[in-house]
């Protein structure tokens, strides 16, 4: 915790990269924003993380019953079905007023969107769950205050949002949508042209001016006294722009990010900063810095490398990954995710995968229904950037066939999720193993909308209370996946993991360790459409004791594993295990 001259030392350290000589007039207002919101800001019950921890990711009027605000029946749903105690962390999406997007075009950061409810569902909330909300700060809707005040020009306002003419140079900004850069908008004093790297709806915020800055700080402290744990930094790579660069990934955006962390850790130690970087790995990576900028970065290349490890056939580009992401700096670790609100994100895979490969998986995904977003490369061309498609359906097979299958390697992906080094998130979607929501994509005419699906209450209730449907075996499958997990400090987060060559291309392999050297767990997940045996030579002389995927929920993934029977331990069991299809084992070894 840092605290008097030691903050402000800090504090203008990073302020003069950013506004240079007037950085001391600007660290003392972060100051007094600080001692402002202090007081109203609960102390946190927990510094970090361990085993226990599993995010899902869900919308605030995700379920609904057409008569209470859709926060109170998404808390009673979690409640009801015993999902409180397995997912220890609560991320809600945008909660706010918006005007497109879903919620990502925030009209207005401090209130709630009446349709789901007030602050005092929120607060009650955390008082259940770390709660982690998005802190949308690269953008913000063109109804809201900010923006409307400068279409007045008003003078607080004068300098909010980025004003740039067409210019040559432009080609140099890295582009994640295929829509214009900049948008004609009619102010007070005229037409101006503005930035807008996502929608013509979403305006870009100018962090050039320090006003924006203390802006959004007092808003990330007003949601601290909310409740709020963790903060997910939404588009944050895009934050600084400066022309002749790609504007991505700039210094000042990194200097942004460790004042953020500077003033979380000085008022409420033990608060997170997850960063959304949705680029290359080696550059989402160094938004942990040296421990000082954020403490949680999304490994987005995962969720594709998976579903073309089962696609494409082989988990050879899975496993090298793997091998090369295993560790993060002190303090810090990585969410892993397979599905969320948004697709499967391509742009990470772009120096892993081939272009044949990369190409096959983009065909796979259309062949199941799936629909491609693209993005605008330098020199014009459009790129596919992302699958739009639900978990589900991307692991299903053409024509509805093998459904046994689809089913195993479904919840299998997931069992791979959870145990791998880092905090798992999943997306309350996957939950019911939904399937593509293409009605909802001709409505809105807009691709992510196919995996944005919401429920009516009595209909998601009918749908698990039949023990026949795919909804209710997954359900209760993934329930026991996390009761699982939690049990076992080999999960914990920042546990080490060691890659297992396996001689098989088909058959994925890690260990993971106890942070005390107390337990081993191996994890064997086959990827291929044949069953496959596992050489003993895999375990390196370690003898399994246990598989811990047992049970009648979890039988179907793995068939003669040692414990399969009742996940009891036995001394004396063989190494020849026959994975199905599909499968995956978690044997805890000597």
């Amino acid at each position: 915790m840092w605290t008097g001259s030691a903050l402000a030392d800090r504090l203008r350290a990073h302020l003069t990269t950013l506004y240079g000589h007037r950085a001391s007039a600007v660290a003392d207002q972060v100051i007094r924003l600080i001692e402002l919101h202090a007081p109203r800001i609960k102390p946190r019950q927990k510094s970090s993380w361990d085993e226990k921890d599993i995010i899902l990711i869900t919308y605030g009027d995700q379920i609904t019953d057409g008569r209470r605000p859709t926060l109170e029946v998404l808390r009673d749903f979690l409640s009801d079905h015993r999902l409180v105690n397995l997912f220890r962390i609560l991320h809600l999406l945008p909660i706010f007023p918006a005007s497109s997007d879903d919620g990502f075009s925030v009209v207005d950061y401090r209130q709630v969107d009446a349709r789901l409810g007030t602050w005092d569902h929120i607060r009650e909330l955390a008082s259940h769950f770390d709660l982690m909300i998005d802190l949308v700060l690269n953008h913000v809707s063109r109804k809201s205050a900010y923006f409307q005040g400068y279409l007045a020009r008003e003078a607080r306002f004068a300098n909010f949002f980025i004003e740039a003419v067409p210019d040559p140079l432009l080609v140099q900004v890295v582009r994640p949508r295929n829509t214009p850069l900049l948008t004609p908008v009619e102010t007070k004093a005229g037409r101006r042209y503005v930035w807008t790297t996502f929608s013509d709806d979403q305006v870009d915020l100018n962090y050039a001016e320090p006003a924006v800055l203390l802006e959004i700080l007092d808003v990330l402290l007003f949601y601290l006294e909310q409740g709020v744990r963790i903060l997910r930094l939404d588009a944050v790579p895009y934050l600084w722009k400066r022309l002749g660069t790609p504007c991505i990934n700039l210094p000042e955006t990194h200097e942004i990010v460790k004042v953020l962390r500077c003033v979380v850790d000085a008022v409420a130690p033990g608060t997170l900063l997850l960063t959304e970087t949705n680029i290359p790995e080696i550059e989402g990576s160094n938004y942990f810095g040296f421990g000082d900028e954020a403490h949680l970065v999304y490994q987005f290349s995962l969720p594709a490398l998976v579903l073309d490890a089962f696609l494409n056939g082989g988990g050879a580009f899975l496993s090298r990954f793997l091998a090369h992401h295993s560790s993060t700096p002190l303090g810090t670790t990585v969410v892993n995710f397979l599905a969320s609100h948004d697709g499967i994100p391509l742009r990470g895979l772009e120096a892993i995968l081939p272009p044949d490969r990369l190409n096959a998986l983009v065909d796979e995904v259309i062949k199941r229904g799936g629909c491609v977003s693209h993005r605008l490369a330098p020199n014009g061309a459009e790129v596919p950037c992302e699958l739009n498609i639900t978990y589900f359906s991307a692991l299903s097979e053409p024509g509805g066939r093998e459904a046994e299958v689809v089913r195993r390697r479904f919840v299998a992906a997931h069992a791979f999720l959870l145990a791998l080094r880092g905090i798992p998130a999943v997306y309350i979607l996957s939950l019911f193993a939904t399937p593509n929501y293409l009605e909802g994509v001709k409505q809105t005419g807009r691709n992510r909308t196919i995996n944005r699906r919401k429920f009516e209450l009595s209909e998601l209730n009918a749908m698990l209370s039949d023990s026949a449907s795919e909804a209710a075996q997954v359900f209760g499958a993934m329930k026991r996946l996390a009761e699982v997990r939690l049990d076992q400090p080999a999960f914990h987060p920042e546990a080490p993991q060691l890659p297992i060559d396996t001689g098989n291309p088909n058959l994925v392999s890690f260990k993971r360790e106890s942070l005390d050297g107390s337990q081993h767990i191996v994890v064997v997940l086959n990827v291929g459409k044949n069953p496959e045996k596992l050489s003993p030579d895999a375990l390196a002389g370690r003898r399994p004791i246990r598989n811990l995927l047992s049970g009648p929920e979890l039988s179907f993934l793995s068939t003669n594993a040692p414990g399969d029977s009742a996940g009891q331990q036995t001394p004396e069991a063989s190494v020849d295990a026959l994975i199905p299809p599909g499968g995956i084992v978690w044997w805890e070894v000597t």
